[in-house]
């Protein structure tokens, strides 16, 4: 099966990419915007199955359809709400709401193999659509809340250094240096941090950007990150995701 990932967040488009690689499926391609999906439909055959994102980095990707007729089966990956998704409902079109869940991605992909249903309908309403979901915006977490013995406090997303995972609990490391457990894994913190500001250097570490004060040179072609306050242990970049590192910090 040839399936191609359509997501401009790449964090998400990197797990829907490993959940896909459990179901021994692996994307022939990861593309991130509707200029990049357009050109590269134009130059290569269009794959069986195209998982596709709503909102893009610029625009809409039902703005795909007006440039290419796509010959693939479609399946949506969409955090917006159910109002919107029962209008794609009608389509015959298939959703998976954010945070993917491991389950319904299984059994979208072998309802796919077992019946080729989701072949997209050429006569989407377009405008209509995009007039539904144009109110809805991707909502990124802002503050984090954490319990301290009888009280819950507050963390704007602009006061964490990083998020660690550490004896199988998910940690919270501020600018003033205190650390705080909370509810989420770093797995679903993917899809709820903005991803301009946030970057998963490796399985146990969470990065803000604004964070870091040096980068280092490491072995193996890793890289080391010091940051302000935190230094509870070292913050190595794994090989596999050092290019990614080096492009967002570009």
């Amino acid at each position: 099966m040839k399936v191609v990932i359509i997501e401009d967040e790449k964090p998400a488009a990197r797990r829907l990419s490993r959940m896909l690689n459990e179901l021994h499926i692996e994307p022939i391609a990861m593309l991130h915007s509707v200029e990049e999906a357009v050109n590269w439909f134009h130059t290569n055959e269009h794959p069986d199955l195209l998982f596709l994102d709503i909102q893009l980095s610029d625009g809409l990707s039902f703005e795909i359809f007006e440039e290419v007729e796509v010959k693939s089966a479609i399946i949506f990956t969409t955090a917006y709400d159910e109002y919107a998704l029962k209008a794609f409902k009608l389509n015959s079109v298939d959703y998976l709401l954010k945070p993917i869940d491991t389950d319904e991605l299984e059994n979208a992909v072998n309802q796919f193999k077992n019946s080729h249903v989701l072949t997209p309908k050429i006569g989407l309403n377009i405008e209509q659509i995009k007039d539904l979901i144009s109110p809805y915006q991707k909502n990124y977490k802002k503050r984090f809340t954490v319990k301290i013995g009888q009280h819950l406090k507050m963390i704007s997303v602009d006061a964490i250094e990083c998020f660690y995972s550490e004896n199988k609990g998910t940690n919270i490391h501020t600018i003033e240096n205190r650390s705080y457990l909370i509810d989420e894994t770093l797995e679903q913190l993917e899809e709820k941090l903005q991803p301009e500001t946030f970057f998963r250097v490796n399985r146990k570490f969470f990065i803000n950007m604004n964070a870091i004060k040096d980068i280092i040179s490491y072995s193996n072609s890793r890289l080391k990150l010091i940051l302000k306050t935190y230094n509870e242990s070292e913050i190595i970049v794994s090989r596999e995701r050092v290019k990614d590192f080096k492009n967002w910090i570009e």
